[in-house]
């Protein structure tokens, strides 16, 4: 059992519960002590901003914040876009979020697939959603062939997440990389912590000739504060030489610090130089704030790491190189999930945004989702509209090597927990898990625990 997250309850008493008129819009969510299905209100709070509030018969109200900012710019963010259906979709009968599957409800084909290949780890993080240790159980790979052909048969090939666990503890890793090509996957992300990559010369180089396309390196700060917090040792020096080992390997990465308030979000400028400075290696920084699921060792605050905090951080970090204004929301994916924006460098590390697009990261349809996230971050080809094409460019294929080397993209992605779950945003969810019972199923259902550390789907 996962140790119990300490995540402090904001109950709503009579005085203080907001009142129907300032609900503007409803929708369903879970109790965060028993998952049961409840109705929820996004509501603007006393203090301007917009929460999501929800009731349990059996437990009481709770309310967490999800939006820092007022209600015109939570509007202005939404769009309507939808996504293509998944092509393989099972029954509805329980409902949302007890069908995972993906289900008739879903409004997401999907994109990117996590392959969680062992829950063994060389690091016991006090963060980790999936829980793992030094002990766990590393899937066969006929299991691992079987979930390919899955994941083929219901609407392939996704962009693949080697997950775990950390992958890299299994010897075997080349092999799996090389029979998800043999399936006809193009695209492979190593989700590492970096450990091994650094560690074991010619690794790096083993992996980019079996077909990995990029590295998403866990990476929390330039200080040790964050590893020892977040990661439980000091961890920097391992980080910076699997950079230099990909680099070797001429394997693209990118930088993926877990963002958590008070431990390293007041080093997000930082890492964002860092990573232009080792530009066009390092392709970009996706940031992803804490969520309070699996086991946690932090206690969640009420001042949760929303979307415009943290556009607000990188802006006043950056000094304004960065602006909050550059990003925009995903595309298939609700846009309360995600942030995006890609610049092109220039000299004296000038960065020009460029247009703002809405399916900029994640497209509407998934098999543009796809080539549009491997051309940003790996060695795939270019989507159908890589952006600007400036004149006078002689050779197509030379300008696109061209625009991906000065291209540099900043992300982020703010996953769901008991408390901030929506299950309209999980309905349009384009990361999966691949499961060998289930199919794919959406990475916030399959990772949701309640207040305990259980979970619906995890086992």
């Amino acid at each position: 059992m996962p140790n119990k997250p300490r995540i402090p309850v904001r109950r709503l008493t009579a005085k203080k519960k907001v009142c129907a008129p300032r609900r503007f819009s409803k929708t369903r969510s879970v109790c965060p002590v028993c998952l049961a299905v409840v109705d929820a209100w996004r509501t603007i709070g006393e203090d301007g901003r917009i929460y999501l509030e929800k009731s349990c018969p059996l437990h009481g109200d709770f309310s967490a914040l999800i939006w820092d900012g007022p209600l015109e710019e939570y509007k202005a963010w939404g769009r309507d876009n939808r996504g293509n259906a998944p092509k393989v979709a099972l029954p509805a009968v329980k409902g949302c979020p007890r069908d995972c599957g993906l289900c008739e409800n879903h409004e997401s084909a999907g994109c990117c697939v996590l392959l969680e290949l062992t829950s063994r780890c060389n690091v016991n993080c006090p963060v980790c959603f999936a829980s793992s240790g030094e002990r766990g159980r590393d899937a066969p790979m006929g299991e691992i062939e079987g979930l390919y052909d899955m994941l083929m048969a219901r609407g392939g090939p996704f962009n693949i997440q080697l997950s775990g666990g950390e992958p890299t503890v299994r010897d075997d890793l080349p092999q799996i990389i090389a029979l998800g090509r043999e399936k006809g996957f193009t695209f492979f992300q190593l989700n590492t912590n970096g450990l091994r990559l650094a560690e074991e010369e010619g690794y790096a180089k083993s992996l980019a000739e079996a077909g990995l396309s990029c590295v998403f390196l866990q990476f929390d700060g330039l200080t040790e504060t964050p590893n020892r917090i977040l990661r439980g040792r000091e961890l920097l020096p391992e980080k910076l030489a699997a950079i230099e080992a990909c680099k070797a390997a001429e394997l693209s990465v990118v930088l993926v610090p877990t963002v958590a308030p008070g431990v390293n979000d007041g080093e997000l400028g930082a890492i964002l130089d860092f990573a232009l400075s080792l530009s066009p290696h390092v392709r970009g920084v996706h940031f992803q704030p804490i969520s309070y699921f699996g086991r946690c060792a932090l206690e969640a605050p009420l001042e949760r790491l929303t979307i415009p905090k943290m556009l607000r951080l990188i802006e006043s970090q950056t000094d304004g190189r960065m602006k909050a204004a550059d990003f925009a929301g995903g595309g298939a994916e609700s846009p309360y999930c995600s942030f995006h924006a890609s610049y092109r460098l220039g000299e004296n590390g000038a960065l020009k945004p460029l247009a703002r697009r809405q399916d900029a990261c994640c497209c509407v349809k998934s098999s543009q989702a796809r080539d549009t996230v491997a051309w940003q971050w790996g060695s795939g080809e270019a989507p159908a509209d890589p952006g600007e094409t400036p004149g006078g460019t002689a050779s197509l294929d030379a300008f696109l090597a061209q625009a991906r080397a000065s291209t540099f993209t900043v992300s982020g992605m703010l996953f769901q927990d008991a408390f901030t779950l929506d299950l309209e945003r999980l309905r349009r969810c384009y990361i999966c898990e691949a499961d060998r019972e289930r199919g794919m199923v959406p990475f916030c259902a399959y990772n949701l625990t309640d207040l305990g550390g259980r979970a619906l789907y995890r086992k």
